[in-house]
């Protein structure tokens, strides 16, 4: 089960997300679902357009399954996928 605590090291692709703060201010605001993510970004689609949104210098605002809300410093994910679990741990 996801949770706010855990959230760093699961798969974020399929999540509701929202880009609540970011050094580049035309990404504030993007929301939708992520579709797609590297070592560096992330893919929100909105259903319509795809945007890629850098993760270092964003603030992240994941809604969780369950109804839940988890904020998440996106340079603290800085990392391919599949490393998060083994560097995050």
């Amino acid at each position: 089960m996801i949770t706010p605590e855990n959230l760093p090291i699961h798969e974020l692709i399929g999540l509701k997300v929202r880009v609540a703060n970011s050094l580049s201010t035309p990404h504030i605001g993007i929301s939708g679902t992520v579709v797609d993510e590297t070592k560096n970004t992330l893919v929100i689609s909105d259903g319509k357009k795809e945007r890629v949104v850098p993760k270092n210098g964003s603030t992240f605002q994941f809604s969780l399954p369950g109804g839940k809300r988890a904020e998440l410093d996106g340079s603290k994910i800085a990392f391919r996928p599949y490393d998060r679990p083994k560097k995050l741990r």
